[in-house]
C-alpha cells in the first residue's frame, strides 16, 4: 500500500497508508477523520483531474511518497444562536430530520449497504445500546475470543457515531472488524469487494453479540441479548408411519416466513415456518423415515425478529434468486396463536392488562371475563409439554412490564434486486415520534407509514427482507 502526504490549507498530514484494494471514499472517509472536510467537499487532485468515490487506483498512477493537494471546508463550529427561538415547523425539512433527533446515514464504503442497512436497523433498539455501553473495554469472559470482543466494541462504537453526528459516518472500523471475525465478508471478484446477504451480517452479528453481551460482561441492570431477541421454541416431532413421538427444545433468535403460492400473508408463512418436515432415522423401522416438526414458541423476547424465506439457491444460475411474491404484514403483529400453552396461559393476564388500559383510553368498558373465557378456549386446542418461563425478571419495586405477545413494528430491512448477493439493501425505522425514516446509505429520508406497508414485494421494488417488531408491554403495580 503507497503512503503518501495530504496538503491542505496551511497543513500537511504525512504518512497516510491507501488501501488500493478498497474505492478511493474510504481514503476519503480517512482524511475526514483528519480534517474535518465531509468527502462530498473533497478535492483531491490527481493524475487526470479531481479523484472520484469510485475510481480504479490502478490507473491513477499514485506513487509511495507522493505529495496531494486537498481542496475543501471542514464542518462549521457551532456557534451561538443570534435569533430567537425558531419552531420546528418552521425550519427547512432537512433541518427539521436533525431537530426531530434521528441518527446519521452511513457511507457506502463499496458494496456495504448490506452492512449498513443492519446497523441501522438494531441502532433503533435502546435496550441494546445501553448493553453495549455497558460492556467493558478490557472485560473478556466466558472463553470469548478477540475478534469476538473487538467487533462488539466496534458496534458500541459505531453505534456512539451514528448518536453524535448530524452527518454520514464512515463505519471503516466496524468494517475492518467485521471481515476479520467473518472472511466471507471479505470475497472479492476483480479486486473489488462484492455485495453480501444482509440477513447473513444480521445474524453474524447478532450472534457475536449474544456471545459477549451476557449479565457476567455487563451490568445487571442491561438485558442480555437472549432476553432482547431470544426466541425459545418447544417442538413436537412424530412419525406417522411408526408413531413414534418426541418433544426437543431449542433457542433460536428470529421467527421464519417460508413463502410459498399459498402465503399471501405473513401469519401464514409463520405458520409453515413452524410446522415442517425432516427425514432421519427411525430406531423402530430401522431405516430413514418423514418425521412432521410442529413447534410453538414457549419463551417471548423484548424485540422480534422475522426474516421473510425470499431466497433459495438456483443450480442453473448457480446463485441465490430471488422470490417476489408479495406477502403483506401488518404494522400491529400479534403471536398469540404461536404459543404453546403454558406460555398462552401466562400471557392471559397481561394481555387483558393491555386491553383494559386500550381501552380506557378510549373511555370504553372493560371485558375481561369474556376475552379471557375466549383466550381459555383457544389454548387448549393442542396439548404442549414444555419448561416453564418467567415472562417479566424486573425488579418488584417497580411496576413489572410484562410481555403479551403483541408487537408493534419498528424496523425493516428491504432488498431490492433479483438476487441475494447483488442489489441495494436499505434500513427503514421507526423515530420515538412515530415518523419513519429511510435509510438509504449515507441518505436518511423521512418516509409515512403508508410507505411501509408498500414493502411488501411483487414487483422490482424494495421489499421487506427481515422485520423487527417491538413488545408491547403491560404494567401491573405489584
Amino acid at each position: 500500500m503507497p503512503t503518501v502526504s495530504v496538503k491542505w490549507q496551511k497543513e500537511v498530514f504525512p504518512g497516510i497508508e491507501i488501501d488500493t484494494s478498497q474505492p478511493p471514499i474510504v481514503f476519503k472517509s480517512q482524511l475526514y477523520t483528519l480534517t474535518g472536510v465531509p468527502p462530498e467537499r473533497q478535492k483531491i487532485m490527481v493524475k487526470g483531474g479531481i479523484l472520484k468515490d469510485d475510481a480504479d487506483w490502478s490507473t491513477l498512477g499514485v506513487k509511495d511518497g507522493q505529495k496531494l493537494m486537498m481542496i475543501g471546508t471542514a464542518d462549521e463550529i457551532v456557534k451561538a444562536p443570534e435569533k430567537g427561538p425558531v419552531f420546528v415547523e418552521d425550519l427547512p425539512e432537512e433541518e427539521q430530520v436533525v431537530a426531530l433527533g434521528h441518527s446519521a446515514g452511513l457511507y457506502n464504503l463499496g458494496n456495504t449497504c448490506y452492512m449498513n442497512s443492519t446497523l441501522q436497523c438494531l441502532h433503533s433498539v435502546p435496550e441494546l445500546k445501553s448493553a453495549l455501553l455497558s460492556y467493558s473495554d478490557t472485560g473478556r469472559g466466558n472463553g470469548i475470543d478477540q475478534a469476538s470482543h473487538n467487533l462488539t466494541l466496534a458496534t458500541r462504537n459505531i453505534f456512539g457515531e451514528l448518536d453524535q453526528s448530524v452527518r454520514p459516518v464512515a463505519p471503516l472500523q466496524f468494517l475492518q472488524t467485521l471481515r476479520k471475525k467473518y472472511p466471507q465478508f471479505a470475497q472479492q471478484h476483480n479486486n473489488v469487494y462484492m455485495q453480501q446477504d444482509a440477513e447473513e451480517c444480521w445474524t453474524q452479528l447478532v450472534y457475536t453479540l449474544s456471545q459477549t453481551l451476557t449479565s457476567d460482561a455487563s451490568e445487571s441492570a442491561a438485558l442480555s441479548m437472549k432476553q432482547l431477541f431470544g426466541i425459545d421454541l418447544v417442538s413436537r416431532v412424530h412419525c406417522a408411519e411408526s408413531g413414534e413421538e418426541s418433544t426437543e427444545t431449542e433457542s433460536v433468535y428470529s421467527l421464519k416466513c417460508h413463502i410459498s403460492q399459498d402465503v399471501n400473508h405473513l401469519h401464514e408463512g409463520l405458520k409453515h415456518g413452524l410446522k415442517t418436515e425432516l427425514e432421519k432415522i427411525s430406531p423402530a423401522l430401522g431405516r430413514t423415515a418423514i418425521y412432521t416438526r410442529e413447534s410453538r414458541i414457549n419463551e417471548l423476547p423484548r424485540y422480534l425478529t422475522v426474516q421473510f424465506v425470499r431466497f433459495f439457491w438456483k443450480r442453473e444460475s448457480n446463485q441465490k434468486a430471488k422470490i417476489l411474491r408479495k406477502v403483506d404484514y401488518p404494522l400491529e403483529l400479534d403471536v398469540y396463536e404461536f404459543c404453546s400453552d403454558e406460555l398462552k396461559q401466562k400471557l392471559q393476564a397481561p394481555r387483558q392488562m393491555l386491553r383494559d388500559a386500550e381501552n380506557a383510553k378510549f373511555g370504553l368498558k372493560t371485558e375481561a371475563k369474556a376475552s379471557s373465557s375466549k383466550e381459555n378456549e383457544g389454548s387448549s386446542s393442542t396439548a404442549w409439554d414444555s419448561s416453564s418461563m418467567d415472562i417479566d425478571k424486573a425488579d418488584t419495586s417497580v411496576p413489572k412490564k410484562q410481555l403479551t405477545g403483541v408487537y408493534d413494528l419498528v424496523a425493516v430491512l428491504t432488498h431490492k434486486g433479483r438476487s441475494a448477493d447483488s442489489g441495494h439493501y436499505v434500513g427503514w425505522v421507526k423515530q420515538d415520534n412515530g415518523k419513519w425514516i429511510e435509510f438509504d446509505d449515507d441518505n436518511p429520508n423521512n418516509r409515512k407509514e403508508e410507505d411501509i406497508l408498500k414493502l411488501s414485494g411483487g414487483g422490482d421494488w424494495h421489499m421487506a427482507y427481515i422485520c423487527l417488531y417491538k413488545a408491547r408491554v403491560a404494567e401491573s403495580k405489584s
